[in-house]
């Protein structure tokens, strides 16, 4: 495995909250361990920074339920922004208050007080309702005395999250204020902020979760809104750390290559062992995600009437939680499978349920990556899934699972009957499975990232 370059490292994510933004919290906690099994601080990892403005007791159970789920190696290197603003005799922390300029809150807003753990004001922040471009506005943020009178503001969040990333990086380069800092931003929201950061020996490198297309999610389809500005700015991180190359292909043909957009997916660790063919509980299908409008589950359950048909003790077991809960189970009642397909909630133990499914299905219209299908692959369980960008041809292009064209659930039946159906195939796929799911363990992807951080350090700061 290729050393990380000596630098400091900071993980800056918007929030770590257990069971919430799908495998977002997980595949970024999951890459501080790795990067810390990679030799990252000692073994120690990054820092891990959150800017979610909870209180301190939430977060702190929140640490708690993480370390608990082995998600977290170390309670004290995840730290939040809130949690470190205020003055233990009351008011702003000593970094807020030199950060601050002249100036009160806006009479024509409504102000959220975040307040220490005794009660008292230290920051307030302007509701920007309705807008999803909340987070750029410059509308003063409020930074209070002992007293609870305003002894000054930032202007925006952006001044706030800026302040305190100097605060933490002048702590973590002690008296050598030259010593390089790479800070992994995996959130698109604070990576539009901190591309105006002046910090002159820190490289900040954006990862990417998630596809930035619409529907009908074409190369050429319209860029999701939300999407629009980060791209007016993405040549101005100093490296952006694609999940697949397909999109990174399709992101270069049609914003412009820069040498800073590379591919470096999320890592997926191998079981120690894979459950056999043989010993996987037959006929039981099984599906790991949200339970929300882009993972089309409806044609999945309804695609399952017609393998039940063709072979009766199939099951479909979908694991997640979400807004459509009560209209999938109504679609389940309405088609009369009550005894083959269950909505079982969110699980604390994909693992297990990987190792007894004989396949998995992945109905999704879109995706990054699609952690859950690599995951499934690692753990030798065939999938079959849409041919959708971005993951599944990528992930499956070394065997182990069915490509079924997008949206047709005639093909998805007969993929799955063919697979529950067929012993030699089944086992074929189990086989490879495994072998395929290879390119990501996390030796090869730490390669990758550290490769990804040395040509950072070695060329001009981009910002």
């Amino acid at each position: 495995m290729a050393a990380f370059p000596d630098a400091e490292y900071l993980i800056l994510s918007s929030r770590l909250i257990p069971d919430m933004d799908g495998g977002y919290t997980f595949a970024t906690l999951a890459r501080a361990r790795q990067m810390a099994a990679a030799g990252v601080d000692g073994g120690r990892g990054p820092l891990l920074l959150t800017v979610d403005p909870g209180s301190i007791t939430d977060h702190a159970r929140h640490r708690a339920v993480l370390a608990g789920r082995d998600l977290l190696l170390d309670i004290d290197r995840m730290r939040n922004l809130f949690d470190e603003s205020a003055d233990p005799r009351g008011g702003a922390a000593e970094w807020l208050r030199a950060a601050v300029h002249a100036g009160d809150p806006d009479p024509a807003l409504e102000y959220r007080r975040v307040a220490d753990a005794e009660g008292r004001p230290v920051i307030s922040l302007p509701v920007i309702a309705n807008d999803p471009d909340w987070h750029i506005s410059t509308a003063p943020v409020a930074v209070h005395a002992a007293d609870g009178g305003v002894i000054g503001v930032l202007d925006g969040f952006g001044a706030l999250y800026r302040a305190w990333l100097d605060h933490v990086v002048a702590e973590v380069r002690g008296s050598d204020s030259s010593r390089p800092v790479v800070v992994l931003c995996e959130s698109r929201q604070l990576g539009e902020l901190l591309v105006g950061w002046d910090d002159a020996h820190a490289r900040l490198l954006h990862t990417i979760h998630t596809s930035h297309l619409e529907a009908p999610y074409t190369p050429d389809a319209p860029v999701n809104a939300l999407w629009q500005r980060w791209f007016t700015v993405a040549d101005r991180f100093d490296a952006v750390l694609w999940p697949t190359t397909a999109q990174r292909d399709d992101v270069r043909a049609r914003f412009g290559g820069a040498d800073a957009h590379v591919v470096v997916p999320q890592a997926v660790a191998a079981p120690h062992g894979v459950t056999p063919a043989h010993e996987r509980v037959r006929g039981r299908v099984a599906m790991l995600n949200r339970l929300a409008p882009g993972k089309r589950i409806d044609q999945a359950i309804r695609a399952f009437a017609g393998v039940v048909a063709a072979v009766p003790e199939a099951t479909l077991d979908i694991f997640g939680e979400g807004a459509l809960r009560g209209r999938l189970q109504q679609l389940i009642d309405d088609l009369g499978l009550g005894a083959h397909v269950m909505l079982h909630g969110n699980t604390t133990d994909p693992g297990s349920v990987l190792d007894e499914a004989s396949v998995f299905l992945s109905t999704s219209a879109y995706e990054g990556q699609g952690l859950s299908l690599a995951e499934a692959l690692a753990h030798g369980c065939p999938v079959v899934a849409y041919d959708v960008r971005y993951g599944p041809r990528e992930a499956l292009a070394g065997g182990g699972g069915v490509l079924v064209p997008d949206g047709d659930e005639e093909a998805l039946v007969a993929a799955l009957v063919r697979v529950l159906s067929d012993p030699g195939e089944h086992a074929r796929l189990v086989a490879e499975a495994s072998d395929s799911a290879r390119r990501l363990d996390p030796p090869h992807v730490m390669d990758a990232l550290a490769t990804a951080v040395r040509d950072a350090l070695a060329r001009p700061i981009r910002r």
